[in-house]
């Protein structure tokens, strides 16, 4: 067996080589092409962003699961024991805002 290749082979092959080559050239240029590259990086950004926002979410649903469990017990019934207190409190506040506010204005 010889390892001769004919002409027609060689011609085959430089035909599948410059194939490649402009199929690599233009996956080049897609690749470095500026609206890739801006799209990659807001891709990235919007995963951060995403990211960023759904551990904000469990955080604050957290913290509201918690301040819900001081005031409701676990049948779903108010605890009046706090929730009064807590009422009387911010009656108090709105109160004292709204007679602070009276008086600038006068």
């Amino acid at each position: 067996m010889s390892d001769a290749r004919t002409p027609t082979e060689i011609e085959a092959d430089i035909k599948r080589r410059r194939e490649q080559l402009a199929a690599t050239l233009d996956e080049i240029g897609v690749r470095v092409h500026p609206s890739t590259i801006v799209g990659d990086a807001k891709a990235r950004i919007m995963g951060s962003v995403d990211q960023t926002l759904g551990r904000a979410y469990v955080g604050v649903n957290r913290a509201v699961t918690d301040v819900k469990a001081q005031f409701v017990d676990d049948d779903g019934a108010p605890r009046l024991e706090r929730v009064v207190p807590a009422a009387l409190v911010v009656v108090g506040v709105v109160g004292l805002l709204t007679i602070s506010a009276r008086r600038r204005r006068s």
